[in-house]
């Protein structure tokens, strides 16, 4: 019985993460960010499989990513991103015929997207009480501030901004002596995109164990993060490609990092409203 149970607890400590957001190659939780910021000098290299429910509208069906990153100081964050395109025959916007008919059902070509991230106030300056604060954008080379390539079809091929949005995060850790740390998260994300409208509020909670090294099982542990996020949901996509504007407002969802090495090899999963899975993994190098 007590194998069964740690089994059972090790499987749900995977469905949690805080360091790598799985649909952006940034520190933050699954689709949340944070003002958690990597070692200075961090490289990351990340790739991911995403169920079509944990991406943007622009993705209705499943699809991957890789990413690479680097923390360039230790209050600067910088991202490169791609998304796989799958070539269908009604593509995202209803377009029909977008796509050469005898590449039908592969991939063949990739959304690219950088993303950064700023420190503005480093956590306990000044009083010890003081929040972490961080303000970033995602995809912010692209013309989603008004309104989105797509509400002008004419301009898609040059601004798309598929994962545009804009984000001011706060973030607050508690130590548990002999157990690990708590870190809160607040955050207020921003997007103008006509199918991804956001101006709300997300709120994110982790666990990070940092148990005494006594047992087998305290190592184990002591390399998980738990979490859980509530966020403002994107746009779904209908069975007939258009879009669902009356969606659920928010959604809830658990993910996980589970590191291997140290933390240089680490495996990412989320379950994405709780039921729709999502994974892969990230690598890191700290060249300071």
């Amino acid at each position: 019985m007590r194998r069964i149970l740690f089994v059972f607890v090790f499987i749900f400590s995977l469905l949690n993460t805080v360091k790598s957001q799985i649909n952006y190659g940034t520190t933050g939780l699954m689709n949340m960010p944070t003002a958690d910021m990597q070692r200075d000098k961090t490289f990351m290299i990340g790739a991911n499989w995403l169920n079509h429910h944990a991406t943007v509208p622009r993705w209705w069906y499943d699809t991957w990513n890789y990413s690479i990153n680097i923390t360039i100081f230790p209050w600067l964050e910088v991202g490169y991103l791609c998304t796989g395109h799958k070539a269908v025959i009604t593509d995202y916007g209803n377009r029909i015929g977008y796509w050469v008919p005898s590449t039908y059902g592969r991939f063949i070509n990739q959304d690219r997207s950088f993303h950064f991230r700023l420190r503005v106030w480093k956590e306990n300056w000044w009083k010890k009480w003081m929040p972490q604060v961080v303000i970033g954008a995602n995809d912010c080379m692209g013309d989603s501030w008004n309104g989105g390539s797509l509400s002008r079809p004419s301009e898609a091929a040059y601004n798309n901004g598929f994962l545009n949005r804009y984000y001011l995060a706060v973030t607050k850790h508690f130590r548990f002596k002999g157990l690990g740390i708590m870190g809160t998260h607040l955050s207020w994300i921003y997007s103008n995109r006509f199918d991804n409208k956001l101006n709300s509020p997300a709120i994110g909670v982790n666990f990070k164990f940092n148990l005494p090294q006594t047992s087998f099982r305290n190592k184990i542990f002591d390399r998980l993060n738990l979490m859980a996020e509530v966020v403002p949901g994107y746009t779904d996509v209908k069975a007939d490609l258009t879009f669902d504007f009356h969606s659920t407002k928010y959604q809830v969802n658990l993910g996980a990092e589970y590191s291997f090495w140290k933390d240089y090899i680490n495996a990412v999963i989320e379950l994405n409203r709780c039921r729709y899975f999502s994974g892969g993994l990230v690598f890191k190098v700290h060249l300071k």
